[in-house]
């Protein structure tokens, strides 16, 4: 079953979804039919499930049919497939996780997939799609702004010095603090940071800021061009390039969305034999910087099992780090929750309650603009891996040789007084008065939801806040950005 809530409308169809849920148990219940609920798995798993349930109970049939976006009979339709699933498989992506109320659509989810004990039973579960094989990994082994006590209580044991204990920055905050001058010199392991992040001209000014830019990467990219006072671009080997360290070829572990960590080894002969890994990058700067008395850099970049056995003396879970490695296809980490133990404080999985958000930033905008104002998300062409473009065709969507596009309901285009093929220069909505633009895109066509628009990142990433992100994870919103549309004062922009 095919179900498009209008962007922004995921929050209220899972709801939907979750008191359709509870109507069905009601009905079971006053018929003696069996019970729709785990209530097994819920009285021995789970805690707050009672205000959980009144709340949905309460919660308005137009009040979700209107945020969502989606009818009513479709909701229904939903789950009752939902109800019926022996073991449910629920999977997501950037679609829940970059608006305001992302956080709690996600714990929604979870609770919607709790409730029919579909987490911890084998074929069931939740599963986020990530992006590359290592998104997961980093935060595993700790690389985070906010690691935990326990993490750096042990990392101090392990490696006999004291951890600093305040909290970091995220990418947001950290374009905040490099802007505010707080934040003096910037090093980027990969990618394309000013590009892909949000709010484009604030975050080259805040790059611009920096007394010291430097980037470690496999190939140039715009945001080696947006540097600080002094700026260093250091090439380094690529993944797919064979990394040989005292003739004897080193491999990286990654983990899958799956949490299966495996050993990746080049395959080409490196671009030049001047190159460095990124980790002789990163362990000669903490040789020069930090000295080399308690943690011997220079051996870890040479043998990089021993960067391995470091990780199994910190963390859980990597005992035979190096060993198990050498299995077809790795190892399994192990979650907790498949395993239906509750790393919380109750020791339980914890039912939240959270409404229908109806103050935000869109809806404040739109009582403001009225049917004017559209929520624009940003997405992906066929031909692009992050902000790396290959080419202009997207066989997805039918838009070729081009990229300044932005997608549009007919009704919406008539209605706001333009015509398919008109260009228009898009303006966010944000009350912190800064204007931000993007201009001459082409407007095509396409079955979206009423109110909803769509364009391609990043080109459209100039109209995301810098403060516009989601409460509880600092995640910008790409896909919900409040806009006005206007005729375009160009004919095309390249």
């Amino acid at each position: 079953m095919f179900i498009r809530p209008k962007v922004g409308g995921d929050f209220a169809l899972i709801k939907g979804v979750a008191k359709r849920v509870i109507e069905l148990d009601d009905e079971a219940q006053a018929s003696g039919l069996e019970r729709v609920l785990d209530v097994a798995f819920i009285a021995e798993h789970t805690v707050g499930f009672e205000a959980f349930a009144e709340n949905l109970r309460a919660e308005s049939w137009d009040t979700i049919v209107a945020e969502s976006g989606v009818r009513y009979e479709d909701v229904l339709k939903l789950a009752d497939i939902y109800a019926k699933g022996r073991a449910v498989i629920s999977t997501w992506g950037m679609g829940l996780t970059q608006h305001k109320n992302s956080v709690a659509t996600v714990q929604l989810l979870s609770n919607l997939m709790m409730m029919r004990g579909n987490i911890g039973r084998r074929g069931a579960g939740l599963c986020p799609v990530r992006g590359h094989s290592n998104v997961q990994g980093d935060r595993t082994v700790g690389i985070e702004e906010k690691p935990t006590q326990a993490f750096l209580d042990r990392l101090g044991e392990v490696y006999r010095f004291e951890p600093p204990r305040e909290h970091g920055l995220d990418v947001v905050n950290t374009i905040a603090a490099m802007l505010d001058g707080k934040v003096k010199v910037f090093i980027g392991l990969g990618g394309n940071f000013s590009i892909a992040t949000p709010d484009t001209p604030r975050t080259w000014e805040a790059m611009r800021s920096c007394d010291l830019t430097v980037h470690i990467t496999t190939k140039l990219n715009r945001s080696h061009l947006v540097h600080g006072r002094d700026a260093l671009i250091l090439p380094t080997l690529g993944r797919t390039e064979i990394d040989l360290q005292n003739g004897i070829a080193q491999g990286v572990s990654v983990e899958d969305s799956m949490s299966m960590v495996h050993i990746s080894y080049g395959m080409n002969k490196p671009a030049s034999e001047n190159l460095l890994s990124e980790i002789a990058i990163v362990a000669r700067m903490a040789h020069a910087t930090l000295g080399s008395d308690k943690v011997d850099w220079l051996a870890h970049a040479a043998d990089y099992s021993l960067i391995r056995d470091g990780i199994a003396k910190v963390i859980d879970g990597f005992h035979d780090y190096n060993e198990r490695l050498k299995r077809p296809g790795g190892f399994h980490l192990g979650v907790a929750s498949r395993e239906r133990i509750w790393k919380t404080p109750s020791g339980k999985a914890q039912f939240l309650v959270h409404a229908i958000a109806l103050d935000t930033p869109i809806h404040r905008a739109r009582k403001e603009h009225g049917e004017r104002l559209m929520t624009l998300m940003t997405t992906r062409s066929h031909d692009q891996y992050n902000t790396t473009i290959y080419g202009l065709g997207d066989r997805y969507r039918g838009v070729y040789g081009q990229r300044r596009v932005l997608f549009a309901n007919r009704d919406d285009i008539a209605m706001l007084g333009f015509a398919a093929g008109q260009r228009v220069d898009i303006t966010s909505v944000w009350a912190d008065g800064i204007e931000r633009h993007a201009d001459g895109f082409l407007l095509v066509e396409y079955d979206i939801p009423r109110g909803c628009l769509g364009a391609y990142y990043p080109e459209t990433n100039p109209l995301v806040p810098l403060s516009s992100v989601a409460d509880g994870a600092g995640t910008p919103t790409s896909k919900s950005i409040p806009v006005l549309l206007k005729t375009s004062s160009v004919e095309a922009v390249a």
